[in-house]
């Protein structure tokens, strides 16, 4: 039986939801944006190459990103509770969410850098700037339309991510979907929850492609 109850249920797990993967996405990003600019600059043809910490680096990324999600969600359970208190609920769960997203968003701030015209680069360098004003002032903000695009595909990826994370008790839709729809039976909510993800992850799809189109638009003019 429908009632208020699991109405009330539903809109707190949209609720949870939207704050772990926007959390998630905010602080990877944190983390995210310096480990790709500094994969860029150090690869090799990069600002300042340097094969060390440009290996060390893609090492680092590539190992994490080839672990499975719901793997490293165990995984890190130890470190988790060290940092969150606990290894359950959506809190706790932002944990491992950016874990999994620091090394797939530096990914991405590296190809939408690599992506910037060397022309731009070198009239820079050309004209005095040093590698730090090149990359704020010329990488990051040449490359914002692309870093934007990716931003929509990371946070889509990261809330799919949080919703894996019901398996553990994470909270969210997720949860709710797995435990009403998969332990008790019950498809109604299941698929509910299900409609409302997808609905979530359309409607932030949307605004980032809306906001990189503006912003294409005013690059162009």
């Amino acid at each position: 039986m429908w009632s208020n109850e699991i109405t009330n249920m539903l809109i707190r797990g949209i609720g949870e939801t939207l704050y772990m993967s926007v959390a998630s996405t905010l602080f990877g990003y944190l983390f995210g944006i310096p480990y790709g600019v500094i994969l860029t600059v150090t690869a090799k043809g990069g600002l300042a190459p340097n094969r060390l910490v440009y290996k060390i680096l893609d090492i680092i990324a590539n190992i994490v990103r080839s672990i499975p999600f719901l793997i490293g969600l165990v995984l890190l359970i130890p470190f988790t509770r060290l940092i969150a208190g606990k290894s359950y609920g959506s809190t706790a769960t932002i944990v491992p969410l950016v874990f999994a997203a620091v090394p797939m968003i530096a990914r991405m701030v590296e190809s939408s850098l690599n992506e910037v015209d060397a022309g731009v680069i070198e009239a820079a360098k050309s004209m005095g700037a040093g590698n730090w004003t090149i990359v704020t002032r010329v990488l990051l903000v040449e490359g914002r339309i692309s870093l934007i695009s990716g931003s929509t595909i990371a946070f889509g990826t990261i809330f799919g991510y949080s919703s894996m994370a019901g398996i553990v008790g994470g909270g969210g839709l997720g949860d709710i979907a797995i435990r009403y729809g998969y332990y008790r039976y019950q498809a109604d909510i299941m698929i509910v929850s299900v409609i409302l993800l997808v609905i979530l992850v359309q409607i932030f799809q949307t605004l980032g492609t809306y906001l990189a189109n503006k912003l294409d638009r005013r690059s162009a003019h």
